[in-house]
């Protein structure tokens, strides 16, 4: 992952921990290995260190009062030692004199070992020193392929997003699969999740993206199936279709996004007479978590703003909804279901690598505009999550840029924000999300939309 912002870091692995070497020093490529290196499932924490070697502790603490001077000025601190290997000194003597050095040299307001608004941190390693500038927080949880893969139903809302990246950020191989209730605009919203998800937190392996047309089988439930009972059989029917697609991906467990009682197929009953259908494992991440702290981690995580947006395709609607379903009722309901209308969405599935979506989308009528550089007169549309926008900006001193983040895009074009008569370019880090929204918005009859691929 960090060979795309530069082919000269190196990785080297050590007894607990990687060390990353960089050699750049320009603010922007690090902070493009910090958001990697912060988004990689199985990192516990990340420090960006200034390295040396060992010669006297005073070298130490020279460079030592290079770094923390002005974040001293007023300040109480403590310095904490790590040190591997033979050395003549404790780790206490180096905190000693590194403290000593720094209260006596600067401004602080002196040294607090139990509550220092700032830590000084060092690790000494046989004959190497690293004094941490900055020390941030890691996702967790295990390497992605250390654990097996899992097939996550996703509907682009906020618990099967969170429940997915949950699911990566644990070390499993995360495969999507969607259930199509609302057309192929609901595909391209549920593919920009998944999208997002795989591009932020799971890139270093290939995924799939499984999309099952459902319309016809929400139609023969809503056609056959009693009012109150079906939610639960249209969950059961996804649950079928999800475990099939699953066993021939050799895949042993799905994951989903339900929570304890947060709709009425989400009771314990239900839920119990759901996965009754089926002998594949289901794991549910977010199984006992309230509605806020869901949406709170998406914002987190950066899905918050888009699946916000998504409208719900709930499918069937019940007057009353069943939070007691009973088994032989829903079998007795699913008796009168037409199950070759079943077997037909399986066989019009589509499963497509993920970093490949965009080959299996409709092609437009026109063929899709694709540049290096910027015509004149045409005008760049930075489609990227605000994060990454702030991470690395789009510097084009010669044309005009405008910051429409993807989720937005679609009522910018149907608004009257937009001149219809300008050429219009759309711009993302990896050049996907740009190809899928221009795709998009060509067919949909905006043939002044292309694509900004520099390079």
């Amino acid at each position: 992952m960090l060979k795309k912002v530069d082919e000269k870091i190196s990785v080297v692995s050590k007894r607990d921990y990687l060390e990353v070497n960089t050699p750049q020093d320009s603010e922007e490529s690090c902070r493009l290995v910090e958001a990697i290196l912060t988004s990689t499932p199985g990192v516990a924490s990340v420090a960006s260190t200034f390295h040396m070697s060992l010669d006297s502790l005073e070298n130490v603490l020279s460079h030592a009062l290079n770094l923390f001077t002005e974040r001293l000025r007023g300040k109480t601190f403590a310095v904490r030692c790590k040190r591997a290997g033979k050395h003549s000194f404790t780790s206490m003597d180096v905190e000693r004199v590194i403290g000593a050095g720094l209260n006596q040299q600067t401004e602080a307001a002196g040294v607090n070992l139990t509550k220092p608004d700032v830590t000084v941190r060092l690790e000494i390693r046989e004959q190497d020193v690293f004094i941490v500038d900055e020390l941030m927080k890691g996702l967790g949880g295990f390497p992605l392929g250390t654990q097996d893969g899992v097939l996550s139903l996703i509907s682009g809302g906020f618990d099967s997003a969170v429940s997915s990246y949950l699911s990566i950020r644990r070390g499993l191989l995360t495969h999507y699969c969607f259930f199509n209730l609302g057309g192929h605009e609901h595909e391209i919203a549920v593919k920009e999740v998944a999208l997002y998800l795989w591009m932020r937190y799971g890139a270093s392996h290939r995924v799939k993206f499984i999309s099952v047309p459902f319309e016809a089988v929400v139609s023969e439930i809503i056609s056959k199936v009693d009012n109150s009972q079906m939610g639960v059989v249209l969950k059961r029917m996804m649950l079928r279709v999800a475990s099939r697609l699953a066993a021939d991906l050799n895949i042993d467990a799905l994951v989903t996004g339900e929570a304890v009682a947060q709709v009425s197929s989400q009771t314990l009953t239900n839920l119990a007479v759901i996965d009754g259908v089926s002998e594949t494992l289901v794991l549910r991440p977010l199984i006992m978590s309230e509605k806020q702290d869901i949406i709170d981690l998406a914002k987190k995580i950066g899905t918050e703003e888009f699946s916000a947006v998504i409208p719900e395709y709930c499918g069937v609607i019940s007057v009353r909804p069943t939070t007691k379903a009973r088994l032989h009722r829903i079998e007795r309901e699913e008796e009168r279901f037409d199950f070759s209308i079943l077997e037909a969405a399986i066989t019009e599935t589509i499963s497509s690598r993920i970093d490949q979506l965009l080959d299996s989308e409709k092609k437009a009528s026109i063929e899709l505009l694709e540049v290096e550089s910027v015509p004149e007169q045409a005008i760049v549309i930075d489609i990227r999550h605000p994060d990454e926008e702030e991470r690395s900006p789009l510097i084009l001193p010669a044309s005009e840029i405008k910051k429409i983040p993807f989720f937005k895009l679609n009522t910018a074009f149907e608004s009257t924000s937009l001149e219809k008569d300008a050429q219009y370019l759309l711009y993302c880090d990896k050049g996907m999300m740009s190809r899928l929204h221009a795709s998009y918005l060509v067919d949909k009859g905006f043939l002044n939309v292309g694509v900004y691929r520099p390079g």
